[in-house]
C-alpha cells in the first residue's frame, strides 16, 4: 500500500453500476485522484450465494481498513429472506448521517425551482428501517418503530454541525409529534434543546406533511433539512426528482469511524449494457468521497469539469430536452466529456468551491438519571370472539391488578364501547394496580400471564407500562387521566 495513497474500497454493483462506476474511476484517473483501490463484492451475486446481506464475512475487514466506501447500486433479489445491504452496511459501520444535497442546475436541466438547494440529513440507523417486524394474530402485523434520544442527539448535533461548516443559514426539522409523541416527539424536542447551542443558525419545525407540501411547492424556502429515516428516505428522493433528477443526487453516509458514498438511485437492470446510463449521481458522491478526505482541490476540478460539461448541453437520455440539450451521448462519451473539461469552470452556473468544511462528530450527552416505575402492563391477546366474553375473562385473571382499559388499533373500546368502531383480531388489555399511582412488581406480569395462559389466551405480546419522574412514557386511551 503506497503512502502517497489514500485506501478506498469500491462496489461495481448490479445493473447498471458496473458502467457508471467505470466510468467514475475514469473521471477520478484523468483527474489525477490520490487514491488506492479495494475492489469487493458486494450485491446479487453474493444474494445469491447464500449470504442474506449480500456481502460477504472477509469484505468487512476491507471497509474497516480501508479511509472510505465508493458503492454503485446493487440489485437485490426478488423473494422474501434478503435484507438491505444498504441497512446493514450503515448500521454495522454505524454510519448515522446520511447527507443528500439536492440541488437544481436550470436551465440546463428542467425544473420548476431555478435556485433549489437543499441538504437532507437523515438519520440513519434507527426507526422503521431497524427492521423489526411481527405477525401477532390471523390479522395484525407489527413494525417497530424505534427512537433513541441517542440517535436524535447524533444526528441533530450532526445537521448544525453541518449547517456551521458550510455556512448554510437555516436547519429546519420535519416529525410527526402531533400524532408520535414519544418517539416523533423526542426527536422535535432534542431538536428545539440543541438548537439554543447554534445562535448563528435559525431553526424550524415542521408538521411532516405540511412541510413535505411546502418543500414540494417552495423549496427555495428551505436550507438543511433534517428528519428520522423514513421520512428522509422518502422526502430526499422527491428533493432530487424536484430539483432535476433523482440520477443527478450522490449521498453521503457518514460516521465517526468510516463512510460510504453512493447515488441515490437504484441498479436499473433493465439499462443495463446499453451505454445509457448516467453517472452523475455516482460522481457527485465521489465528489463529496474526496471532500471527505480532504482532497479539495481534485474533488473542485472535477464538480466544475462536470458543471460545465451539463453547462454544455451534453447529457444523457434520462435529463436530455431537445429545447435545452445540445448532444445526447452515452454513459462513456458524458464520461470523456467531463474529463475534457478537467480545469474549466462554468459560465452560467455557480462554479464549485470545495475547502475544509468539516463537521465535528460531538459526543452525546449523556440522559440524566430519571426515576423509573412500573405502573402496568399491556397485553396483547388474539381474540376471535365477542368483547363481552374477553373483558369477563380478563377480570377473572386480573385478580392483584385491575382491567383497566381494551383497546383495538390504539382506540379504546371499552369501556364506553362503540358499535360503530370496527376492531381486529388482536385486543390491547391494559393492566394496573388496584390502588391509584401505585407501582406494581414484574413478579405480577409473571403471575397475570400465568392465569392468562390457563385460562387459554393467546398473548401475542406484552409492553410494560412506565413512569419517569412520574410522568406516563406510553400511549394513553383517549380518556385516560
Amino acid at each position: 500500500m503506497s503512502h502517497n495513497l489514500i485506501p478506498i474500497a469500491v462496489a461495481e454493483g448490479d445493473g447498471i453500476g458496473p458502467e457508471i462506476m467505470g466510468a467514475t474511476l475514469q473521471i477520478l484517473k484523468e483527474a489525477g485522484a490520490k487514491l488506492e483501490y479495494h475492489p469487493v463484492e458486494i450485491g446479487e451475486k453474493v444474494y445469491l450465494r447464500g449470504q442474506p446481506a449480500g456481502i460477504d464475512p472477509g469484505t468487512w475487514e476491507v471497509l474497516r481498513h480501508t479511509k472510505a466506501f465508493l458503492k454503485a447500486p446493487i440489485t437485490t433479489p426478488q423473494g422474501g429472506g434478503f435484507k438491505s445491504l444498504n441497512v446493514t452496511v450503515r448500521t454495522s459501520l454505524g454510519l448515522y448521517a446520511n447527507v443528500r444535497p439536492c440541488v437544481a442546475y436550470y436551465p440546463f436541466v428542467e425544473t420548476r425551482y431555478p435556485g433549489m438547494d437543499v441538504v437532507i440529513i437523515r438519520e440513519n440507523e434507527e426507526d422503521l428501517y431497524t427492521g423489526i417486524e411481527y405477525r401477532l394474530s390471523q390479522d395484525v402485523y407489527h413494525a417497530m418503530k424505534v427512537i433513541t434520544r441517542t440517535g436524535c442527539e447524533r444526528i441533530v448535533r450532526y445537521a448544525f454541525e453541518y449547517a456551521v461548516a458550510n455556512n448554510r443559514k437555516k436547519v429546519t426539522c420535519f416529525s410527526k409529534d402531533n400524532i408520535l409523541k414519544l418517539t416523533d416527539g423526542t426527536f422535535h424536542k432534542v431538536f428545539d434543546e440543541i438548537s439554543k447551542e447554534y445562535p448563528s443558525i435559525v431553526p424550524e419545525h415542521w408538521i411532516v406533511d405540511i412541510g413535505a407540501a411546502k418543500l414540494a411547492d417552495t423549496p427555495t424556502n428551505f436550507d438543511v433539512i433534517v428528519m428520522a429515516n423514513l421520512y428522509g428516505d422518502i422526502l430526499s428522493d422527491v428533493a432530487a426528482q424536484i430539483a432535476g433528477s433523482v440520477g443527478l443526487a450522490g449521498s453521503a453516509n457518514i460516521g465517526q469511524f468510516g463512510a460510504m458514498f453512493e447515488a441515490i438511485h437504484g441498479s436499473a437492470p433493465r439499462r443495463a449494457g446499453q451505454n445509457l446510463a448516467n453517472p452523475s449521481g455516482l460522481l457527485l458522491a465521489a465528489i463529496m468521497m474526496l471532500n471527505h478526505l480532504g482532497d479539495f482541490d481534485t474533488a473542485t476540478r472535477i464538480h466544475n469539469a462536470w458543471l460545465k460539461t451539463i453547462e454544455d448541453g451534453i447529457h444523457t437520455y434520462d435529463i436530455f430536452k431537445e429545447n435545452t440539450s445540445k448532444q445526447k451521448v452515452g454513459t462513456k462519451e458524458f464520461a470523456a466529456a467531463v474529463v475534457r473539461h478537467l480545469g474549466q469552470l462554468p459560465q452560467k452556473l455557480k462554479p464549485a468551491v470545495h475547502a475544509n468544511a468539516q463537521h465535528k462528530h460531538k459526543a452525546v450527552i449523556k440522559a440524566s438519571d430519571e426515576q423509573k416505575e412500573l405502573t402496568g402492563v399491556d397485553v396483547f391477546v388474539e381474540w376471535g370472539k365477542g368483547l363481552d366474553e374477553l373483558r369477563q375473562g380478563l377480570e377473572a385473571a386480573a385478580e392483584g391488578l385491575k382491567l383497566v382499559m381494551i383497546g383495538n388499533r390504539g382506540v379504546k373500546v371499552w369501556p364506553n364501547t362503540m358499535a360503530e368502531t370496527n376492531t381486529v383480531d388482536l385486543w390491547r388489555c391494559r393492566f394496573e394496580s388496584k390502588e391509584k399511582e401505585k407501582t406494581i412488581k414484574h413478579q405480577q406480569v409473571a403471575e397475570l400471564l400465568t392465569r392468562l395462559a390457563k385460562q387459554g389466551f393467546d398473548f401475542a405480546s406484552i409492553e410494560n407500562l412506565y413512569h419517569y419522574d412520574g410522568k406516563p412514557f406510553y400511549t394513553v386511551s383517549q380518556d385516560q387521566q
